[in-house]
């Protein structure tokens, strides 16, 4: 019977791979609706965002389409588009191949949350043991603890807990930027230890992109990137790297990989026309130098006529063409091993 056992054995191992379903925890980049729900200017549930989104409806992606973590989900052959757990119209059955519990403007640290009234990651963490609860109860145990345990799980967030807390003028931190790194780095292992304790195995903990790039944090600094942000986003990364190799040996069955997404929107932004973009330094929305949010939808004259030629939707934000440049990019060197 030695011969069935070796037939069997990629069968088995590919069923134990499959991912059921896409978990997503972080900030605007993958928030697909959420902040839709709560009393905070920090929306895009309006046009022109979505305007190139399956029927041109704003979803509350900041984008004009689809976002990464969407292209991520269709790749492992699970709906093109993950739903937000706060839209009451969708049921658990929904929500059981993927959900983003992702807020814009959030951060690791609670104070970044505050800033615009968001959902914190604690927060983002509750609705998750709420969500296994719901599972539980529409699926049975067995099932359900076989979803949590085989999903996926994306953490994106960190960008603003720079941008709008610790170089904010709001900020009332203090200690260097190198203590402040590790500080979020701490808040980052908490998160991923709630989630193993609660049956969570496959993990992806998204890097910073190159936010010096940023159209919007060009301005002032003479339209060029601001490499002391950089900096810190590449300091950033690879602690992030060594404590995602630690926790694999530290939390029992954890798989936590580190997806690069720096060096793919740095490499496009540096020469643009290699992926098919004629602007790199600007938004498609308004002037594409300030503008995002409620700001996108005040300067709609000035939108430009073909997003898929732009970097940037608006002037911290990719266009849905980048989100997919970066999916690929993360499937073919990352999360393939997920496959």
């Amino acid at each position: 019977m030695w011969w069935l056992l070796v037939v069997l054995a990629p069968v088995a191992a590919a069923l134990a791979s499959k991912v059921p379903a896409v978990i997503v925890f972080g900030d605007s980049s993958v928030d697909t609706g959420n902040n839709n729900f709560i009393p905070t200017i920090a929306r895009s549930n309006f046009w022109p965002y979505g305007r190139d989104y399956a029927d041109g409806v704003p979803t509350g992606r900041f984008s004009n389409g689809r976002l990464a973590t969407d292209f991520i989900s269709e790749a492992f052959g699970l709906p093109p588009s993950i739903p937000a757990y706060l839209d009451a119209n969708l049921s658990i059955h929904d929500l059981s191949t993927g959900v983003s519990f992702a807020s814009a403007a959030t951060g690791l640290d609670n104070a970044t949350a505050d800033v615009l009234r968001v959902i914190p990651i604690a927060q983002q963490l509750r609705y998750f043991k709420e969500y296994k609860q719901r599972l539980r109860v529409a699926m049975g145990e067995s099932q359900s603890e076989e979803i949590i345990r085989e999903a996926l799980y994306i953490w994106s967030i960190g960008t603003n807990d720079f941008i709008e807390n610790y170089y904010s003028q709001l900020s009332t931190r203090h200690g260097s930027v190198g203590e402040y790194e590790a500080y979020l780095l701490g808040l980052a292992e908490a998160a991923i230890g709630d989630v193993h304790a609660l049956g969570g195995r496959k993990m992806d903990f998204t890097g910073l992109t190159p936010m010096g790039c940023l159209p919007a944090e060009r301005v002032g600094n003479r339209g060029e990137c601001n490499e002391e942000y950089n900096a810190v986003a590449r300091s950033f990364n690879g602690k992030l790297q060594e404590m995602a190799g630690r926790l694999n040996k530290e939390l029992h069955g954890l798989r936590l990989v580190y997806a690069d997404t720096y060096n793919v929107l740095s490499a496009v932004v540096d020469t643009p026309a290699d992926y098919g973009f004629e602007n790199a330094v600007q938004g498609c929305c308004g002037t594409g130098l300030f503008e995002a949010g409620y700001f996108c939808s005040l300067s709609t004259s000035l939108l430009c006529p073909n997003a898929n030629k732009y970097v940037f939707f608006d002037a911290i934000h990719p266009t849905e063409k980048m989100y997919k440049i970066i999916a690929d990019t993360v499937m073919n060197t990352t999360l393939h091993v997920f496959l």
